[in-house]
């Protein structure tokens, strides 16, 4: 970064050279951003050096929050609100989402010039498009749990877990940031350590907005309830956002911040006829800070079977269930425990010729393990209880060729995804306690496979995957998160209806009414539903 004064204009310049012999796509997109944002921004091209040409600003927000020891009153906070929902209006209706709201990242202009009181947003060294150039229309939804982008502190819940950039996010950052320039602190600083941005993210969802905003006048928090429970793709009500902090905010003379492009929206908002908090309707909380775990049952549809469910299970009960079982020409499809007690599901419809299984107080039993695959057993079924034992299933008929599994106390992103690029695809999961194991075989018959990892049940990712064609084939919940796996099948059924359903008992009295409308157990576990 280079300054200057300018000998003709008498103004300072602030250049940011890029030396390339050719303008990067990047740059070129970037630098359109800027310019589309900020009037007074120049590219220039001179033969294999590239400038781009900004204002000189002043402190950031960062800056003046320290300066005033660390404290805004809720009036210049409101101000800052209004005008930052302006300038994010500008920047999203451009197809760019910035992917690092923070006090850092808003400057005002210097001090003692025309615009020292006006806001701007710098740093679009993280920004993304959120809306596809050539169709106009959104991009699609994906979740990369291995993958983060932004200021951990700041960060939306989406990128904590790997989800695509869109609009709500920016928003989302905006209201922590707006919070913590009142409050000074928000709840998940001071983590440390490794698992750091699990731990962050895990408090974020477990924080309610009553308890988060308590320090703040009631906008602050209806800004944050709303932003919170946007979708994917919605497009935000930037002027219904904007109209939530007229109250808090001053009048002219006594504004610390202009707020320009708050009053053009206020314009256009005063020209509209609808009432707009009567035209929404009330969307549901996702965020209580109350959690709770339930049954996660999933439901295909199957030509008409025999299929028997056995739960509240303990160990010394399980030989006779499943011998009974066997000798009905039953097989165990899926196993899952809560309470340390187990939960068996029994179909005819597996088309295994011999299985096998143990019950052991390690979390998936190496040796025995080995010992089974020498055999051409394999493993079909996996689950923990709390008190670290295990309930390990293996069959003969299955299509494996060869399988891996892992052991972590986290979920194993990093290696699902080392494996998927070696030919495998998850078949298993199980937990115990807050440890996951994961099985991944190959020749499992998937073309493609997805991961919805979150700290409550993933509705509307579930729903995304199912419309790209994905079906559940894998479930597994601890007391902090729920991971479903989705596959497309190579040779895809008949009939793909897929239900899910969530119980705080085990559903006994839902199965039957399942199964009348030919709809069987395919995967079930216990685990976290709501934050």
């Amino acid at each position: 970064m280079h300054t200057r004064l300018h000998s003709n204009l008498n103004i300072e310049e602030a250049k940011d050279v890029v030396m390339a012999p050719r303008l990067s796509g990047r740059f070129i997109s970037l630098s359109m951003v800027v310019m589309a944002y900020h009037q007074s921004t120049t590219r220039v091209a001179r033969e294999t050096t590239t400038f781009l040409v900004m204002d000189m600003l002043g402190p950031s927000l960062w800056d003046v929050w320290n300066s005033m020891g660390q404290a805004m009153s809720s009036h210049m906070v409101a101000c800052i609100a209004v005008e930052s929902i302006s300038i994010l209006e500008k920047l999203h209706s451009k197809g760019f989402v910035h992917g690092d709201v923070k006090p850092e990242n808003f400057l005002l202009g210097q001090p003692g010039s025309p615009d020292e009181k006006k806001l701007f947003l710098i740093d679009l060294g993280l920004a993304s498009k959120w809306k596809k150039a050539s169709s106009s229309q959104h991009v699609e939804y994906d979740q990369r749990p291995d993958i983060f982008r932004g200021t951990i502190r700041y960060a939306s819940v989406h990128a904590h877990l790997g989800r695509t950039g869109s609009r709500r996010d920016d928003l989302e950052s905006l209201a922590y940031t707006l919070i913590f320039l009142i409050r000074g602190r928000l709840p998940w600083q001071g983590f440390q350590g490794d698992n750091k941005i699990f731990l962050v993210c895990k408090k974020k969802m477990a924080t309610s907005a009553d308890v988060l905003s308590c320090f703040c006048p009631p906008p602050f928090k209806h800004f944050l309830e709303m932003v919170t429970n946007m979708k994917f793709d919605e497009e935000p009500n930037y002027a219904k956002l904007i109209s939530l902090f007229d109250s808090l905010i001053e009048v002219p003379a006594s504004r610390p911040i202009r707020i320009d492009g708050a009053l053009k929206v206020g314009q256009k908002r005063g020209r509209m006829v609808v009432n707009l908090e009567e035209e929404e309707q009330p969307k549901k909380k996702v965020r209580l800070g109350s959690p709770a775990t339930q049954w996660i049952s999933v439901y295909n549809a199957r030509r008409p079977m025999k299929q028997r469910y056995h739960y509240n299970v303990a160990d010394s009960r399980l030989h006779q269930h499943i011998e009974k079982g066997n000798e009905d020409g039953l097989y165990i499809s899926c196993v899952a425990s809560s309470a340390n007690f187990w939960a068996l599901i029994m179909d005819a419809g597996t088309g295994f010729g011999s299985q096998v299984y143990e019950l052991s107080q390690i979390f998936l039993h190496k040796d025995w393990i080995m010992e089974q695959w020498e055999k051409n057993f394999y493993i079909t079924a996996i689950a923990g209880a709390t008190n670290g034992s295990s309930l390990v299933v293996m069959s003969k008929g299955t299509p494996y060729t060869q399988q891996s599994y892992k052991v972590s106390e986290s979920f194993p992103y990093k290696w699902i995804n080392k494996k998927w690029k070696e030919g495998f695809h998850v078949t298993s999961m199980g937990t115990a306690g807050n440890r996951w194991g994961v099985v991944m075989s190959r020749n499992a018959g998937y073309s493609d496979q997805v991961v919805e990892l979150d700290f409550l049940y993933p509705s509307e990712g579930l729903h995304r995957r199912w419309e790209s064609g994905y079906r559940i084939t894998s479930s597994a919940g601890t007391p902090d998160q729920a991971a479903f796996i989705l596959s497309i099948p190579k040779r895809k059924p008949l009939d793909e209806t897929q239900e899910t359903l969530r119980t705080s008992a085990f559903p006994s009295n839902h199965v039957k009414e399942k199964w009348a409308k030919n709809l069987y157990i395919a995967s079930i576990c216990y685990g976290r539903t709501a934050c």
